[in-house]
């Protein structure tokens, strides 16, 4: 079974190694430790998967509490219905939450987009009139 450093995994997901201590610090991953006083991380083919998968779930805005929820699930011999209706509930709400996002965001691009008119009308004013400026 292939193992792995903190570095290596670090280089392959393009992420620091405090990160991939921050997420064993949260439980997501736990390599066996080796070497004097046990200081050297050796990550396993199934923390190289969980790393993979709670990277994902950051990426679709999910919190690590709801990344591990999730992962478990996956690693515990429940019920396959009652673990995809959860992980359905999650991203129906992670879904609602990103179309909020979306809306606000438009919002404050119309706002951006106003000032911007204001400024440009006010400049071109301003370039017709140089006495009133």
């Amino acid at each position: 079974m292939p193992t792995y450093t903190i570095a290596e995994l670090a280089r392959e997901f393009d992420v620091t190694a405090r990160a991939i201590r921050f997420y064993e610090d949260h439980g997501l991953l736990s390599p066996s430790r080796e070497g004097a006083g046990g200081r050297s991380r050796v990550y396993t083919a199934r923390d190289r998967t969980r790393l993979k998968l709670t990277l994902r779930g950051k990426r679709l805005g999910l919190t690590l509490s709801e990344i591990k929820s999730i992962i478990d699930m996956y690693e515990s011999p429940k019920d396959t219905v009652a673990q995809m209706h959860r992980f359905l509930g999650v991203l129906a709400h992670q879904r609602e939450t990103l179309e909020q996002q979306r809306a606000d965001i438009e919002v404050a691009l119309a706002e951006v987009a106003a000032h911007e008119d204001e400024c440009r009308r006010m400049l071109a004013d301003a370039t017709a009139n140089p006495a009133d400026a």
